[in-house]
């Protein structure tokens, strides 16, 4: 089964050389707003139920006020899928490698467990930047593999940095066992993924890379059109999208985390293992249909909740 499922597109972007060093002194900053964000306590979290929400796990958090406004199973370990490629992109900055060196795609980066698709054929070959762009924007497995293998000291050590990041982060329940998020024992929950998205958010090329909505790379010699796998990044309507990814496998569900501004909010949500293409997608309307009735007064009724859905194409 295909991971993320990108939907095809005709239009053609330029993709500009990019590079974006991360410095660690920026650590301390995500440190200090996690301890922020993370200080609502259970007593605060608002009851998920009332909202009827679908994904088995969720967590939304004002990131302004560092307001719990939802949390459902938010320290359940669970595999999350291509999520996984929001830490790749941290491991691939942090090494500060040359964003224009060419990498190709070889057998190594073939998916032998799950089989998944790509349109990445092998002897393919793309600059660094480019094959971040295409695992952050279109979930690509074979890119995130590619630059974990072009990583010193190969796919072993850039997966033992993505585990020393998880720890310095405090992301204590979370363990990577490859860069793509297509083995099960890729697991992590939904309030360590607010720590990642928190970290993530502080790289302009991750915020980037994640939320342009399409792009044209050059693939032997033919351009290939791939779009962002987040439906709301492509028909943003009533978010302001700053940083997302969406993951899929069998195991982990349909899961999304985002930050994103609506109703003059700027939100960190988490939403996994959802079932149904749409189900993650329509918790987020549902979430937002919340703090709309919140601004006017208006009670949440269960039934409004129940039928609240992502209007998407």
């Amino acid at each position: 089964m295909p991971i993320d499922e990108p939907t095809p597109s005709v239009a053609d972007v330029n993709l500009p050389r990019r590079s974006s060093p991360m410095r660690m002194p920026y650590l301390r900053h995500v440190m200090l707003a996690l301890s922020m964000l993370l200080a609502a306590g259970p007593a605060r979290a608002r009851a998920a139920e009332d909202l009827a929400l679908k994904s088995t796990a969720v967590l939304v958090v004002d990131q302004e006020t560092g307001e719990s406004l939802i949390s459902k199973n938010a320290d359940v370990v669970m595999p999350i899928a291509s999520l996984t490629k929001l830490m790749t992109a941290m491991v691939v900055i942090g090494a500060q490698l040359p964003m224009d060196e060419v990498l190709e795609i070889d057998n190594d980066d073939v998916d032998r467990e799950k089989h998944t698709a790509s349109r990445l054929a092998v002897g393919t070959r793309l600059s660094r930047a480019n094959l971040l762009l295409l695992a952050l924007m279109a979930s690509e497995n074979r890119a995130a593999m590619a630059l974990s293998r072009g990583y010193p000291g190969g796919r072993t050590a850039f997966i033992a940095r993505m585990n020393e990041t998880a720890r310095s982060l405090g992301m204590n329940s979370t363990r990577f066992a490859d860069p793509a998020g297509l083995s099960s024992q890729t697991v992590s929950t939904a309030r360590d993924l607010l720590r990642l998205v928190s970290a993530a958010d502080t790289q302009d090329l991750i915020r980037r890379d994640s939320t342009q909505a399409e792009g044209t790379v050059l693939v032997r010699g033919r351009p290939l059109t791939f779009v962002n796998t987040n439906r709301m990044v492509r028909y943003p309507r009533d978010w302001d999208i700053g940083l997302q990814k969406t993951g899929f496998t069998n195991e982990a569900g349909r899961c999304l985390v985002m930050r994103a501004t609506t109703l003059n909010r700027k939100l960190s949500m988490v939403f996994l293992n959802s079932i149904g293409t749409m189900t993650r997608f329509a918790d987020a309307t549902r979430v937002r249909r919340r703090l709309e009735l919140q601004a006017s007064g208006r009670p949440l009724r269960s039934a409004e909740a129940a039928t609240a859905t992502a209007v998407l194409p």
